[in-house]
């Protein structure tokens, strides 16, 4: 059987999704919730408004697990993946890259750090399995690389009023950005859940992502949805989710980041340690540094009413392409249309080019990262 026609995972929340009559898609091998029906106040554009101006809770329990273990955990894992863990200090988290050796990206990943002997992983999806694999066949001996993608659901509570919620439950809340701890929350019922609460997320706002396991997944989402409900939040699709990333200008692999487009590219330098020894593609990314992205990761925003779409090719103003869009839709908060795209080096912030929008030329500008404020360290 191949991997395209294997069933649909799904999320240990699944039913939750179900009974308020989520639209259900593939993301990653997995039947996760896109959006909720506008007849309980769902939609992309009223979830994506909840989590800038209240709070939004997001089933991405799709995201992987991995676990490595052993004397050298911690070197280990800095020798394969781009950014330096020596950055940060126990209890914190990283935002890092898997690389071939071309330098292409195999996955994006947040590495959490509790020791010198534990690394825990949250890649992507569709590529936990190739990451763990990686690993696994890198690993030295008194070192295991444990796939736990099944063990644990994870829930993001984003927005403004995400700490009214993580106090009406009694969650740790006052974690700096990308910290985290383990923890135990005693639910009304008197049922003991451990979970890892981690001061992230992936929408600009401020929030938390929480991994309870699986079997008390549903019991913590309940009485986080009661409690986002008392402070005007509601349950978020991944269709929200993108547009907020987008907005962010947050890169989503397999459109920003893939084995053809490398972190020189994508504009990610910053988390690539570059003065570190060994790390895996590091002398293709190095000789790609020296001479330079022939195109780069750009932000534009729409000058008229025409919706970037990704695949869309670039033109400047004498006619010749000269960027492709890798993500594309209207913004909720700016209520223009916005995108991600490999431009020509040469074109930095403030130029204007075009695109063919179903026939017509639609002007967009390039434009600053974040296209919105950034509300994630307060």
């Amino acid at each position: 059987m191949s991997e395209s026609s294997l069933p649909l995972l799904q999320s240990p929340l699944h039913e939750v999704h179900i009974a308020l009559g989520a639209k259900m898609a593939d993301f990653g091998g997995w039947e996760m919730p896109i959006e909720y029906p506008a007849s309980i106040g769902g939609g992309v554009l009223a979830e994506h408004q909840a989590v800038r101006n209240a709070v939004g809770l997001f089933d991405v329990s799709h995201l992987g697990k991995a676990l490595v273990v052993g004397a050298g955990a911690r070197a280990f894992i800095n020798s394969c993946f781009t950014n330096d863990l020596d950055r940060i200090a126990a209890g914190e988290a990283q935002y890092t890259l898997c690389c071939d050796e071309s330098g292409g990206v195999v996955d994006d990943l947040i590495q959490y750090l509790r020791s010198d002997e534990e690394v825990f992983l949250i890649p992507n999806a569709s590529n936990t399995t190739e990451v763990v694999r990686r690993l696994q066949a890198a690993v030295p001996a008194g070192i295991t690389v444990t796939n736990h993608h099944l063990d644990f659901a994870v829930i993001a509570v984003q927005g403004p009023r995400s700490v009214d919620v993580m106090k009406d439950l009694g969650l740790p809340h006052e974690l700096e950005y990308m910290a985290f701890v383990d923890t135990t929350w005693s639910a009304p019922s008197g049922e003991s859940i451990s979970l890892i609460v981690c001061r992230t997320g992936y929408t600009g706002e401020y929030g938390f992502e929480l991994l309870p396991s699986s079997d008390g997944a549903l019991t913590l989402w309940k009485a986080l949805s009661e409690s986002a409900a008392k402070h005007g939040g509601r349950p978020c699709g991944l269709g929200a989710r993108d547009t907020l990333r987008t907005e962010m200008g947050y890169p989503l692999h397999g459109h920003e980041l893939s084995l053809e487009i490398s972190p020189v590219q994508a504009s990610a330098n910053w988390a690539v340690g570059w003065k570190k020894e060994n790390f895996w593609g590091r002398s293709a990314l190095l000789v790609q540094r020296e001479a330079g992205a022939k195109r780069v990761l750009r932000a534009i925003t729409s000058l008229d009413r025409g919706i970037p779409r990704a695949g869309m090719e670039l033109k400047s103003p004498s006619g010749d392409v000269v960027g492709v869009l890798t993500s594309g839709t209207f913004s909720p908060t700016l209520k223009v249309g916005i995108g991600l795209a490999l431009v020509d080096a040469n074109f930095a912030v403030g130029d204007h080019l075009s695109l063919d929008v179903r026939g017509r030329v639609s002007e967009v500008v390039i434009t600053k990262f974040p296209l919105v404020e950034s509300h994630v360290r307060s």
